[in-house]
């Protein structure tokens, strides 16, 4: 089959949604599939076509999402026609998607990872525009005439259930992890206690109830550090964030690192005490399940699809809040987790699953 993944980021992006994309994008190619993925060009170092593990990568001239959204139509008539199936996501990209699928006849499948809803309105980092913009935009996205929606948890399948989109469109597949690249990995908590956030920068990752809850957990454990695994862009919200750790006067206490790659991201998360994913709200989460897959206990807000995929040894969060929050970094120091058995997600059976709707769809 010939599949064309028509997405806003990809690699070297960092995020869940390019992790899930680049490892189903190469196991396809390795299953003697032709896969192709049109993408934003989101830095002017990055070239405009590459290949990257079998996979043929096209970078478009587009730096936003309502630029791809708009404009990404016109420079992508040649690649759809040529596929067997378009896979997209949610979000800008499904717009150009399922009008492109309908004008060449395609099937379209897009993977929906979270629907926000009402959540907009209670994000940090946004203005009245941007979140009423952004709330009405996401249902019309979800209400586009796509072939089949896949979820990435039973979560989000039922938010958009609750949205009022048809159960038999929507199937469930979870995100896999190829747990064999885990195998060297071994934690080994510091002296000091070390907590780490890792992942995209985003308004609904919770950063603005991590940094105050650590400035409050470092008064009664000033030995304590902090360790922010990011990118740097978007640079405005990397410059809140450095605001905010200079607003609670603990940037000493914080260790800021970007652009590390999967060696070294695994070995600082192996050197530290535990991981902090203190979302709003999550579709999966590749960072906890990624944390787990190292035994590494990690620290959980337990909105969204976290109480599907947090095991092993955690702590959840009584309330979304700072103080909630510290008060957990301060179990953790005393080692006080809740142990239960590891949940997997296997990369090779996500990937079956995906090449089965594929072949269900073409026929």
């Amino acid at each position: 089959m010939k599949i064309l993944f028509i997405l806003e980021y990809y690699y070297p992006n960092i995020g869940g949604v390019e992790t899930l994309f680049k490892t189903l994008a190469e196991k396809l190619v390795q299953n003697g599939n032709e896969v192709e993925v049109v993408t934003m060009r989101f830095s002017p170092e990055l070239p405009h076509e590459e290949f990257v593990n079998g996979v043929s990568i096209k970078r478009l001239k587009l730096t936003n999402r309502i630029a791809f959204a708009l404009l990404s139509g016109f420079y992508l008539y040649k690649n759809v026609r040529r596929c067997d199936i378009i896979h997209t996501t949610s979000s800008s990209a499904g717009f150009p998607s399922s009008v492109l699928a309908k004008l060449f006849r395609k099937k379209v499948v897009i993977t929906f990872h979270e629907l926000w809803g009402k959540l907009w309105f209670k994000l940090p980092f946004m203005d009245f525009f941007t979140r009423n913009f952004n709330f009405l935009f996401e249902q019309i996205i979800a209400r586009l005439p796509y072939s089949k929606i896949v979820t990435v948890s039973d979560y989000t399948k039922n938010c958009l259930i609750d949205s009022g989109i048809s159960t038999e469109k929507i199937s469930r597949i979870y995100n896999g992890l190829d747990y064999e690249k885990f195998n060297g990995a071994k934690w080994q908590a510091p002296e000091n206690f070390t907590f780490t956030f890792f992942g995209r920068l985003g308004v609904s990752k919770g950063l603005d109830i991590l940094i105050p809850a650590a400035a409050k957990f470092f008064k009664k454990n000033p030995d304590a550090s902090l360790k922010l695994i990011i990118p740097t862009i978007p640079k405005k919200f990397f410059a809140k964030v450095k605001k905010l750790l200079e607003q609670w006067q603990i940037s000493k206490q914080c260790e800021i690192l970007n652009n590390l790659e999967k060696e070294e991201l695994n070995r600082h998360l192996c050197s530290s005490s535990c991981v902090v994913v203190s979302s709003y709200s999550e579709g999966f989460c590749f960072a906890a399940t990624e944390a787990i897959a190292m035994n590494i206990p990690v620290i959980s807000s337990d909105k969204g699809a976290l109480k599907e995929v947090i095991s092993g040894r955690y702590i959840k969060l009584n309330s979304l809040s700072f103080k909630s929050l510290a008060e957990a970094l301060q179990l953790a120091k005393e080692g006080k987790w809740t142990i239960s058995p590891i949940k997997k997600f296997d990369l090779l059976t996500q990937v079956k699953s995906y090449i089965e709707l594929y072949e269900s769809m073409v026929k």
